[in-house]
């Protein structure tokens, strides 16, 4: 009755786009989103406030974590 809530995978350009953390180095403050390899945007997705929300990140994205890159 009151299970995991299942996340719906959604799918990215993984040719174009690569998926990035992006920190702060003043605010400690991260953002999960997708870098474009051609032109260098940022398109952010989430807010990431603790190690559930990169795992939130991961699962709805489908993305292993060794295929994200952690910008400063």
């Amino acid at each position: 009755m009151f299970g995991k809530k299942k996340i719906k995978v959604e799918h990215y350009d993984r040719e174009n786009l690569r998926p990035v953390i992006r920190a702060s180095i003043c605010t400690g403050e991260q953002v999960a989103g997708f870098k474009n390899i051609h032109t260098g945007k940022f398109e952010d997705v989430m807010l990431i406030r603790d190690n559930r929300d990169i795992e939130e990140f991961l699962q709805r994205y489908d993305i292993a974590a060794d295929e994200v890159t952690k910008e400063y």
